[in-house]
């Protein structure tokens, strides 16, 4: 859900930087000095100071800036962001997003000084059973992905939705993605587009065996049971950082999460001009085309 929020003055704010991005050194100095001069704290996440070569600001772990910060500005690129929204889902700790080259829009930004909306984005949190017992959990901001490696034939899974089967699917793999995932992988593998005020999720094949597996959006309080019952080097991995090989009978449990990451926006920040510049639909065609 989005709201708009007025009057409200953060106190300590966290920066956090793809710290081995080439250029990126000054520009994260450069916003530190800009937000500590309006009066705030600033602290650094401890392996962007450490890259950064920054010892002015404390350095905090995640765990440390989820129970001390009132936000986090993330700069750098959608693993950064992937990243740490994770980390800190569970201290509720709001992100700012600022693209690496867009630097400047900082110095007449309005959020961290308590006019912004306020969004709400799906987290999915899944795990791995073997023999009844689990042996591996994680949470995905964009989505829990079960394929095969690339040189292995296709894998079947056995899927099941709030244990009713489903069906048994012959595939490179199946993706589950949150709305915010639906424009990642889920997107390249035929998946619909969800807005990210919606609280479901999507199942999306790749490359199916068969062309009757098709998407199918799930209820936000689904309970989505996958087992890997045939195939080779079969991998499950988390927003594609954190993965884990599977072994033929393991089942991957997948449901929405009790957490949310907060994101804050510009006031009048528009989901669809992001999107529109994200899928190039804001490219017109040119005059030949038009006689075409």
């Amino acid at each position: 859900m989005r709201s708009m929020e007025t009057g409200k003055h953060f106190k300590t704010v966290a920066l956090i930087g793809r710290y081995n991005t080439p250029g990126v050194r000054e520009p994260l100095l450069e916003l530190a000095a800009c937000i500590a001069k309006r009066g705030f704290e600033v602290v650094f996440e401890a392996e962007t100071a450490l890259g950064v070569g920054s010892t002015e600001y404390p350095a905090l772990t995640p765990v440390e800036i989820g129970e001390r910060a009132d936000v986090a500005v993330v700069l750098g690129g959608d693993g950064t962001m992937l990243g740490i929204g994770r980390q800190l889902a569970p201290y509720n700790t709001p992100l700012i997003g600022i693209n690496h080259g867009r630097l400047g829009f900082i110095t007449d930004i309005p959020i961290i000084e308590g006019s912004f909306e306020r969004e709400e984005r799906t987290l999915l949190e899944a795990r791995i059973i073997r023999g009844g017992q689990p042996i591996y959990a994680a949470l995905a901001l964009n989505d829990v992905v079960v394929n095969r490696s690339g040189f292995s034939g296709m894998v079947e899974l056995r899927v099941r939705v709030d244990g009713h089967f489903m069906y048994n699917q012959r595939s490179d793999g199946l993706i589950v993605a949150t709305p915010t995932g639906s424009t990642a992988y889920a997107l390249s593998s035929q998946g619909p587009i969800l807005h990210p005020q919606m609280k479901g999720f999507v199942l999306v094949p790749i490359s199916p065996h068969s062309l009757s597996n098709r998407p199918i959006v799930l209820p936000e309080d689904s309970h989505c049971s996958i087992q890997v019952v045939g195939g080779r080097d079969v991998n499950v991995n988390f927003d594609m950082q954190s993965f884990t090989a599977v072994e033929l009978g393991d089942i991957i449990e997948v449901q929405r999460s009790r957490y949310t990451v907060p994101f804050l926006h510009p006031v009048g920040y528009s989901y669809f001009a992001t999107l529109r510049n994200k899928m190039h639909w804001n490219e017109h065609p040119s005059h030949e085309d038009d006689l075409v």
